[in-house]
């Protein structure tokens, strides 16, 4: 039978339709879906792939000052509030910033590629799979049907039609099965009136009469479940569907993930649950003709991981129970249909644990791409902010529009997140829930717009846990003395850290210098992860090189006071290590008021770090005067205002400039600065470091 069978055509006809070879249950072109196909080339409303390109209207109906643009924090845009901006219809229009993975998922969309995205979270992957599945064809989904097999019971037979008229099909199967039922139990009672008017006509009992009424009854409900048996099981509706079926299979188990098969517990007695009743489908099977998009691909497991490109690969996958133990487990269906597009997402680390086969037929089939963290600061790329902007109000349905200076107050938070300068963040999921933050901050005032006022409340609201920890440290550090911010010390810096992503914490690091009772050795404690004990190593290859003192005689104690249970990482407390070393060796006080950061190379130069921006940040809160940075971060600075007039920055080059800054005690600090300058003229005149200001500079 074809798989366009018509809903009059008799339901018995229809328990023989899975019978058909494989290729007709995957669907041939019916009539109904030409007529389908017809309709959509006449369909005004309808954009096909080819009519999207990258340029993206950005401010349509929008007045534009040109004049302004470049300096002006909205680009140029003349407008009230975001009320003012036109938010396009198709997601993959909503899409900022990640142009490239943009133009690869319309070029997939044609052309039915897999792709895979890998990038920070909250950069725009799961919008883009989505995007994707609204640029796929509609008129190609289908339903799927499965059904009874008078053959053999635990294989289920499948059956694909045209979406949408799987329904008509069921419709006509459950009228059928209700005519039967109807027609037998009218029969039913009237052999039962039959049977009881005989026994209490006759010298028969009655009560024998009423027994075999039962007997007769049970054997006509008995039988009946056989016709209810024959009404196929719909696993797939697309009749609803407008566009294609998209699945979000992140975190899913092996049964949601590839279809199952619910246990029976009432296996024999007439009791049972039909098998084809109980399969259930996978998300591979929804996603049919659609988009399946698994975030995370490297928390699946390898089982489920090969079983996934198998299915990948042919294109359909039989629908078994996922538990030994489960009497789903002896139920197999014959193929069903799971034509997807792949997208799979994740972070860097995700390419680690992944199942190289099934990567490499993602990468084989389709598209690998890198997801932007920043993007650089343009007009355009302001204007497109502000659309964002406009596009989370509307998103959200219940929040206030911005205002002109809002929205200006988030481009620059936006800039500053992107932790370097001219550029922008691309972290949208976090600006998102700043800007759903401010807009409920004004609801909950009954405002009609959400001011800057707001905005400035929220950022304060919205900070993460590793913020309010670190500003709990702070206070909490004030109230014991802890904190030094004045005087000198020997032997005592105030390092400067990043918890979390963009929390900034002060830590304070303590150098001791004690006799060796066998060889000189570096002695740090702090926890240490790895690439700061190699910092250490670092600086004690410097101070070998600079002091006079004679270290085989002498023991260096290293002290990162107070680093938490998860110890320091990274190695921008190098300069920080080494200005207190020498400090202890030398018996210069180090200025307590004086706060750093920066990486130090094995000949004194002061490498870039990450995170400078909440580090300086720290350092104000905690009441330093001066903070001294790496001189290839200066760029990178996008302190708030508040703190500007707060602390002082200092760029530094080198490690002598660095003790120059820092320490106290003019004739032995002079003198010890030049020594480094004799030793080191040439590297530090000839601005070595100037070849490492241009590397990106890594979180630490």
């Amino acid at each position: 039978m074809s798989n366009d069978t018509n809903v009059d055509d008799p339901p018995e006809d229809a328990s023989t339709g899975p019978d058909q070879d494989q290729s007709e249950r995957q669907g041939e072109r019916s009539p109904l879906e030409e007529d389908g196909d017809r309709r959509t080339d006449v369909d005004d409303e309808i954009e096909t792939v080819e009519d999207l390109g990258s340029t993206v209207e950005v401010d349509p109906g929008v007045e534009v000052d040109e004049e302004i643009a470049e300096d002006d924090l909205l680009g140029g845009l003349k407008i009230d509030s975001t009320e003012d901006i036109e938010v396009p219809d198709r997601l993959v229009d909503q899409v900022i910033g990640q142009d490239e993975a943009r133009d690869i998922i319309i070029k997939a969309a044609k052309q039915r590629r897999h792709v895979m995205m890998i990038g920070s979270p909250g950069t725009g992957k799961s919008m883009l799979a989505k995007a994707m599945s609204q640029l796929l064809p509609k008129e190609d989904l289908q339903d799927v049907l499965v059904y009874h097999n008078p053959d053999d019971g635990n294989e289920p037979k499948v059956r694909t039609v045209p979406a949408g008229k799987g329904e008509q099909i069921i419709d006509a199967h459950k009228e059928e099965a209700r005519k039967r039922n109807q027609m037998r139990s009218i029969l039913m009672w009237i052999i039962i009136a039959v049977v009881i008017g005989y026994a209490i006509l006759s010298t028969t009992s009655p009560l024998l009469g009423i027994l075999a009424a039962g007997i007769i009854w049970l054997i006509f409900r008995y039988t009946s479940r056989g016709s209810d048996a024959m009404v196929p099981n719909m696993i797939v509706n697309n009749g609803d569907q407008r566009v294609a079926p998209f699945e979000d299979a992140t975190g899913a188990h092996a049964g949601a993930l590839l279809g199952d098969v619910r246990h029976d517990p009432f296996q024999s007695g007439g009791m049972e649950t039909p098998s084809h009743d109980r399969v259930e489908p996978g998300a591979i099977h929804k996603s049919n003709k659609g988009v399946l998009f698994v975030d995370e691909i490297n928390t699946l497991d390898i089982r489920t991981q090969q079983k996934l490109m198998t299915a990948i690969q042919e294109g359909e996958f039989a629908i078994t129970g996922q538990s030994e133990r489960s009497s789903g487990a002896m139920v197999q269906t014959e193929p069903v249909p799971c034509d997807f597009i792949m997208v799979a997402a994740g972070n860097l680390d995700a390419m680690e644990n992944m199942h190289p086969a099934l990567r490499n037929r993602i990468k084989g089939y389709g598209y690998e791409v890198y997801m932007d963290d920043t993007i650089e600061d343009t007009p355009e790329m302001r204007r497109k902010y502000a659309r964002f902007i406009a596009q989370e109000v509307e998103r959200d349905g219940r929040l206030p529009h911005f205002t002109d200076d809002a929205v200006e107050e988030l481009i620059l938070e936006a800039k500053r997140r992107s932790g370097r300068k001219n550029h922008l963040t691309l972290h949208f999921r976090s600006l998102g829930g700043l800007v759903r933050v401010a807009g409920d901050i004004a609801r909950a005032e009954d405002r009609e717009h959400t001011t800057r006022e707001d905005v400035l409340q929220a950022k304060q609201r919205s900070r993460s846990i590793e913020q309010q920890l670190a500003d709990d440290y702070i206070e909490r550090r004030k109230d014991y003395e802890l904190q030094v911010t004045e005087d000198g010390v020997e032997g005592r810096v105030n390092g400067l850290a990043v918890m979390g992503e963009d929390s900034g914490i002060m830590l304070p690091v303590m150098a001791e210098i004690a006799p060796a009772q066998g060889g000189g050795q570096v002695i740090a404690t702090g926890k240490l992860q790895e690439m700061a004990e190699e910092s250490v190593q670092n600086v004690s290859a410097i101070i070998k090189k600079f002091s006079d003192v004679d270290l085989s005689e002498k023991d260096i104690h290293i002290q990162f006071v107070q680093a938490g249970q998860q110890g320091v990482d990274g190695d921008s407390a190098s300069i920080t290590v080494a200005t207190a070393v020498i400090s202890a060796l030398e018996n210069i006080p180090v200025d307590q008021s004086i706060a750093m950061t920066g990486s130090l190379s094995v000949r004194g130069d002061v490498l870039p770090v990450g995170g400078v921006t909440h580090k300086i940040e720290a350092a104000a809160k905690a009441g330093c005067d001066t903070v001294i940075i790496p001189k290839a971060n200066e760029q990178d600075v996008m302190i708030e205002d508040e703190y500007e007039e707060m602390v002082d920055i200092v760029p530094c080059s080198n490690i002598s400039e660095v003790l120059d800054v820092a320490l106290m005690g003019e004739p032995k600090k002079d003198s010890l600065v030049d020594r480094l300058k004799s030793i080191t003229d040439a590297a530090f005149d000839q601005g070595a470091v100037g070849s490492a200001s241009g590397s990106n500079p890594s979180p630490q």
